[in-house]
Formats: structure tokens, sequence, C-alpha cells
């Protein structure tokens, strides 16, 4: 009595597994025999094996929303898988930065000036860009007032949780030579990185003969091998984005979202705004495929919203916009030097929130205060870090310097993780557009002879 519905169940769900394979009838017999079990497993293995990583990374995302809202505690012990995959991700970062960049700069030694106009044309395109985010953020602040009616936390709250250091833009040049390469290479400085590596690649193409050779072959297959070994460390992104999520849940809680939530929605439709208003026409002006822009981008960008981390999604976005058709001495050299003069997202933020502090505090900001002070945003911003809750150093540093109170931080503090979130994804998405935009003004953007490559 009990056997014929087992049978039944097996043979339904082996009839629906084949039937999404392809595969022929004789898998199914009529006679539904013991063995039958072994019939499914690998089925069943084929089918999970066709999921695509999109998918699962999304599965993941939806799994550690309910973990950390149904077992708050439990998930912070998650933090640990999040984490591991976070350095997976960041020993990749300095390798694959500095192969790409050298490589793509010194295989073209007989046209340094093209490297030349690329980083004007890129320092160019980023400053219109970010600029054109400070103008949303700041309308949008203004317009749904957020911070009426908040509460700041007392005087002094902030001291041990803030940092308040005036951020200035001397500092910000200096900060972009590096005493140690491998020091640089030890904090992930990226910007560091870069000025090295450029200064490397432009001395490489002063060598002649077998030396040169030898560094260059060296570089490019530094490059392949860290492209590959990306590939690998993909393979863990579920379970890191799973944890990270539930970790953010679990420690976020509902309390504090609906305090905040006004400001949460501004950023959120702010950013939205921007990316309609914003970086679509920029596309669409630079010819770019945007539905295949965005089939190639989706995993990245998953990985940016679900770790709130540049740095996590930057090497397989770089791999992914080659593939898209956009040569790879342009992704080495706009990707990375995008991560620290091109992050929509954090700027848009910032404006949000610094603005959002001001109400909240009950201070009255006229229009041309906030106008210098996204001036100095527009500065500051440039010597941010693609890492977590960077930002939060440079609002403190904006604040101090506008004798705004500093305790409006730690009230954001409780929310940032979710917008650090959309600020990062947009992060993302402004730099791999940025990779296109440039291949496109170059006159190399080649998206109908895309080819996969490891």
């Amino acid at each position: 009595m009990c056997g014929k519905p087992t049978v039944r169940w097996r043979q339904s769900l082996l009839k629906r597994l084949c039937a999404w394979q392809n595969l022929k009838s004789p898998l199914l017999d009529k006679s539904a025999s013991p063995d039958s079990l072994r019939r499914i497993v690998p089925v069943m293995w084929r089918a999970l094996r066709k999921i695509g990583l999109t998918q699962w990374i999304m599965f993941s995302m939806v799994a550690g929303v309910l973990i950390g809202w149904l077992f708050p505690e439990q998930s912070q012990h998650l933090k640990v898988v999040s984490n591991i995959f976070l350095r997976m991700i960041k020993c990749i970062l300095v390798p694959l930065v500095f192969g790409t960049l050298v490589v793509g700069i010194a295989s073209h030694s007989d046209d340094l000036k093209a490297v030349g106009r690329l980083a004007l044309k890129s320092i160019f395109y980023f400053e219109i860009v970010t600029t054109l985010a400070l103008v949303v953020g700041l309308g949008f602040v203004n317009w749904t007032q957020p911070g009426v009616g908040v509460q700041l936390p007392p005087s002094g709250a902030a001291a041990d949780k803030v940092t308040a250091t005036k951020v200035t833009w001397q500092g910000i040049i200096e900060h972009i030579v590096p005493k140690s390469f491998f020091e640089a290479a030890t904090t992930n400085d990226v910007l560091q990185v870069v000025f090295f590596a450029i200064l490397f690649a432009v001395a490489l193409t002063q060598v002649h003969g077998k030396p040169r050779e030898s560094m260059l072959s060296f570089c490019e297959g530094l490059t392949e091998v860290m492209f590959k070994f990306t590939g690998i460390v993909m393979m863990f992104a579920p379970f890191g984005v799973g944890a990270a999520m539930a970790y953010t849940i679990g420690h976020s809680g509902i309390g504090v979202l609906v305090n905040l939530a006004k400001l949460i929605l501004t950023l959120y439709a702010a950013l939205i705004v921007f990316c309609v208003l914003v970086l679509l026409p920029v596309a669409l002006w630079a010819r770019v495929p945007v539905l295949r822009f965005l089939k190639t981008i989706r995993e990245p960008a998953l990985l940016a919203f679900s770790t709130t981390s540049s740095d996590a999604a930057m090497p397989d976005a770089m791999k992914r916009m080659i593939q898209f058709g956009v040569p790879k001495r342009i992704v080495s050299f706009v990707m990375p030097i995008g991560y620290s003069f091109n992050l929509d997202g954090s700027t848009l933020y910032l404006a949000v929130a610094s603005v959002f502090v001001a109400q909240a505090a009950g201070i009255d900001l006229p229009l041309s205060t906030q106008l210098l002070m996204m001036l100095t945003l527009m500065l500051t911003s440039k010597g941010m870090a693609g890492i977590p809750r960077a930002s939060q150093v440079i609002l403190a540093g904006t604040l101090v310097t506008f004798g705004l109170p500093l305790e409006g931080v730690v009230l954001i503090i409780g929310v940032d993780e979710l917008m650090d979130m959309a600020r990062t994804t947009v992060n993302l998405v402004g730099n791999c557009l940025a990779t296109a935009v440039m291949a496109r003004w170059e006159g190399e953007f080649s998206p109908e002879n895309t080819k996969a490559s490891g």
C-alpha cells in the first residue's frame, strides 16, 4: 500500500527531470525496480549542473535572507564564511591589476601617447558622471527631506565608532604614491598598485631584448592564471553570498529599518533615477548593446550587491568585460582607475547622507553651502577605496569640515549595510560601462566579435 505512491512519485520526478534534460524514455521503466533511485541520481546531477551561477547566487541570497530573519543570533556566526570568500577574492586583486595593466601599457610601447590620451579621456568622463551623481543625490534629498523628524544620538556617541578625520585634496594626492609596492599590495590599495604598475610598464617599454620579452611573458602568464583563479574562486560565490546576506539581515534587524526607511528609500530611488537618466543615455550614446551588457555583468552585480564590496566583484567584472568585447588594455586601465575616481553610487550616497545629517540636526543649509559641500565631496570622494563602508570616513570628514554633528554617522551606521548594497552595485555598473564607453571612444569596441575566454 505504501509502496505504490512512492513508485509513482519516483516515476513522476524522473519523468520531469528527463523531459527537462531531453533524455529518452528507456530510463523510465513501467515496473519501478529498486534501482530506480540510482537512475534518478545522475539525472538530478545533470539537472543541477545545468543551473547557472547567477541562479545559484540568487537562490543563496534568498536563503541567506530567510536564515538571517529566522535565526538572527545564529546567523552572526556565518560571517566567517563570507569573510573567507572576500579574502579569496582580495588575494586575486593585486596580481590581476598589476599583470593586466603592465601588459596593456608595455605591449603598446610604440604608442605611449595613446595611454596618456586614454587617461585624460577617462578622468574627464569620470568627473562628468560623478558630478551628475552628486546633482541627482542633492536633488532627491532636498525633495524627500528624509532627515526631518529623525532624532540624532546624544552628543559624544560617535567618539568610539567614527574617526573624525578631515580629508584634504593634498592628502589624497600624496596617498596615490606608495611608499612600498609590497605595502600597497598587502593593504589592497588599488590606486597605489595602479600608480606603481603604470610606472613599471613605462619603464619596461624602455627595455629591449630578452629582459623585456621575459617580463612581458611573465605578466601575460600571470594575467591568464589569475583569470583562471577567478573562475575557481567564483564557484564558492553562492556560499559567500548567502552567508553575507544572512549576517546582514540578522545584524540589522527590522526595527532600525522602520526608523530610517525614508533614508533608505530615498537613496535607492535616487540611484535608480541616476541609472535611468545618466547611465542609460550614456550607454545609448556609446552604442553599447544594453541588454547584452546587463546580461554580461549580472553575476558581478549580484556579487557586489550581496557582499557590499567592489573588490569582490572587480576580478570577475574585468574578465566579463573583456569577453564582452572591450580590449584587455582598456579594461585593465579604466576599471582599477574607476574604483578610485568613478564611484558613482558612493558619491551619490555622500550627497544624500551629508544633507540628511543636517536635516536631522535641524540645521538649515543654504544652497550655496550645499554646492560648496558637493564640490568638496567631488574632490574627497576620489580617495575612497573599493572596500565596504569606506565612505563613512569621507562622510565623517565632510561633516567635521562643515561643522555638522558627527553623531549623524552613528545613526546611519545601523542601516549602512543595506545602503552599501545598492551604492556598491551602482559603482560596479558605472565602472563596467566606463570601460565600454572608453573603448568606443577609442574606436576599439567590438561586441559583435565577443569570444568567451577561460
